[in-house]
């Protein structure tokens, strides 16, 4: 790392004071790196051996910086919470502090509780994604194209596209990120292809028939990063193009800017690289990596790249929290790497996203032989970070998440290294819900249950095991040797009228890009050659559909509803069968028994469960209770807790005759 050059720096809620970490300050900067290309730790960096070089023969790149931190740095708690941004933007107010999402936060309203600035932690963020939209408020890195001295260097992407209602254009880009554009527009070869199903026949569909456009008004206006089609694109079909583009960003600059930056709140920098955040590398002792979804799969490909390691083989993060991740990887260092596409049920199939290895220890596919573990680089250095993934219901049935802790063919459990601790947070989707739920393209009700109170207590646990080395509350999640882990087949539930358990699932392939891509990370494939599938394990459900394993909170423990980490497409959408990407469902019990019996619900209604508001309530307390006993929940977020409980019963229970 170079320097640090600050742009703005101005004290939060107007030097209010929070918490024994009083005041804190606002710091908006850019890092300036350069990086050596023959160090052994930037070897890793995928087409590092290609021009630009500055006249010292190294790499410069830089990125944004964000950084929330103590006014005076020895009152903080010795932490840097680092989160990774996710498609630029900032979540971990929002995750832990139960605060309004913002870019830039600033009022009362944004910075929630403040939770985490009561705890004392230097928050930071920093732009490692090239291809953000260019939006001032977006965290964003700044690279270089790689250069084969004066010839370009190309290669080919492949675009894809379900649209949800019918559409003129689309951009080759995943959802509003800047797209690489068609090298040659002309070319001969370009197939626009067409397909109903993720595993089904492509079908071409002839060139006279569309163009590289956008559409404007209805017209198409010329755009070598877009695609349009008077006829329009159908709802509910998988739209892929091929092409070639030249000038890939050498995408790998982005984990080592994470890499370096964190190093040197930890370590400091030697010789001119003079930080202009004061004196803060002295009082940073510890760093915590977080990372939701995208940003979670990116921290898992960080360890398993062997970012961790820094350029002086010190450990960089030594926590890592991979949130809502599943089993996934990603596009985050390799050619005409896509950063933001990702793998869904039905969206952005066959990209490196769930590739193997997903464990984190060494694990060996007996399909192909080969054979590795996400912690393999970093145990052998000697830098392993203390992990936690914690995954929602949706990630078992949308993100493969049942391989971090099985082996590959769904036959066993597999082992967890000695510093990993996997939580489901059962009955829940892929982010926190809210009340009331809505429907929004779905056939169901979402999922309303708001996990962010577990989140709490986990991030106070970890706070604890890197401090204090105090261990955190155990693993859980489902197994295979308790018969809680199985397949779509045998999970046993129940048939509700008018709901229909999903029949397909996300399912992670064995994906061959070429002969490069796992050497040098050089896709030469596209569409790449499909093998054959990993095994999808999914969680067992009780008889009311709720799941047995992972942690309960009180609305599944003491449940008015089912609640699944799946929903459907609604058929306007097309493809009705599928899944609906990062949802989950919520399915009330009848209130009466006589409701139960015109519905002919197998579920017991809420009648005959409880008799009473009071006493509904008394067991979510209990249950809530016994969660904080266990050290998955906090005290102070029980009261909040019991007044969703109050909320939900009012909502679903006065029917019944027991409010």
């Amino acid at each position: 790392m170079l320097r640090v050059e600050v742009i703005e720096r101005s004290d939060v809620l107007d030097g209010k004071s929070i918490g024994a970490a009083g005041p804190y300050e606002r710091i908006i900067a850019r890092v300036r790196f350069e990086i050596d290309p023959k160090l052994p730790a930037n070897r890793i960096i995928s087409d590092i051996d290609f021009d630009p070089r500055n006249d010292k023969g190294l790499v410069e790149f830089s990125s944004d910086l964000y950084v929330l931190k103590p006014l005076d740095p020895a009152r903080g708690n010795g932490t840097v919470l680092f989160e990774v941004s996710n498609r630029g933007a900032k979540g971990m107010l929002n995750t832990f502090n139960y605060a309004a999402s913002a870019r830039d936060p600033q009022s009362e309203l944004e910075f929630g509780d403040g939770f985490l600035l009561e705890r004392g932690f230097t928050l930071a963020w920093l732009g490692w994604q090239f291809d953000v939209p260019k939006d001032p408020s977006l965290m964003r890195l700044y690279a270089p194209v790689a250069r084969d001295g004066d010839r370009a260097v190309t290669g080919p992407i492949r675009a894809e596209f379900v649209p949800d209602r019918r559409v003129l254009s689309f951009s080759l880009a995943d959802r509003t990120m800047i797209a690489y554009p068609v090298a040659n527009p002309d070319d001969p070869s370009l197939q626009l292809m067409v397909r109903t199903r993720n595993d089904g026949p492509r079908r071409a569909i002839p060139r006279a028939r569309w163009r590289f456009a956008r559409e404007e008004k209805g017209k198409p206006v010329a755009d070598l990063t877009s695609v349009f089609m008077s006829s329009g694109f159908e709802p509910g079909r998988i739209y892929e193009l091929v092409y070639t583009a030249k000038d890939p960003v050498l995408v790998g600059l982005g984990p080592a800017a994470v890499r370096d930056f964190i190093s040197f709140l930890k370590y400091g920098a030697p010789g001119s690289a003079v930080t202009l955040l004061g004196d803060q590398p002295r009082f940073i002792k510890r760093a915590l990596g977080f990372g939701t979804s995208q940003s979670g799969r990116f921290l898992r490909t960080f360890l398993y790249c062997g970012f961790n390691r820094d350029e002086r083989s010190r450990k960089v993060f030594d926590g890592i929290w991979a949130h809502v991740a599943g089993g996934g990887r990603g596009s985050f260092n390799h050619r005409f790497a896509q950063p933001s596409r990702d793998g869904h049920p039905f969206m952005n199939f066959f990209y490196p996203t769930d590739i193997f290895p997903f464990t984190d220890l060494e694990q060996t596919d007996p399909e192909t032989g080969v054979t590795g573990g996400i912690l393999a680089e970093a145990l052998k250095t000697g830098v392993a970070p203390k992990i936690f993934y914690t995954n929602s219901s949706y990630e078992y049935y949308g993100r493969a998440a049942s391989l971090i802790h099985t082996d590959v063919d769904g036959k066993a459990d597999a082992a967890l290294a000695k510093d990993t601790r996997v939580y489901l947070f059962a009955g829940t989707k892929h982010g926190p819900g809210s009340w009331p739920p809505a429907r929004d393209g779905k056939q169901h009700l979402d999922n309303p249950i708001d996990f962010r109170p577990l989140m709490r207590a986990l991030l106070a646990a970890m706070e604890g095991w890197l401090a204090r080395s105090v261990e955190p509350p155990p693993s859980q999640y489902p197994r295979i040797a308790d018969g809680k882990l199985v397949a779509l087949a045998a999970v046993n539930f129940p048939k509700i009228r008018g709901v229909a358990f999903p029949r397909r699932i996300h399912k992670g392939w064995r994906v061959d890009y070429g002969p490069e891509f796992r050497s040098r990370g050089i896709v030469s494939i596209e569409p790449p050659i499909i093998g054959k599938p990993f095994a999808m394990l999914l969680p067992q459900v009780d008889a009311d559909g709720n799941e047995t394993a992972g942690i309960r909170l009180p609305e599944v423990e003491v449940p008015l509803a089912t609640y699944t980490g799946w929903n459907h497409r609604h058929p306007k959408l097309g493809a009705p069968d599928e899944l609906f990407s990062m949802a989950g469902s919520f399915l009330p019990f009848p209130a009466t028994e006589a409701e139960r019996a015109r519905r002919r619900d197998p579920r017991p209604s809420i009648e005959a469960r409880y008799k009473s508001r009071e006493e509904y309530v008394a067991r979510c307390e209990k249950a809530a209770r016994e969660l904080m006993r266990q050290g998955y929940l906090l005290e102070r977020d029980i009261p909040r807790l019991l007044g969703h409980a109050r909320e939900l019963w009012d909502a679903l229970a006065r029917a019944a005759g027991t409010h």
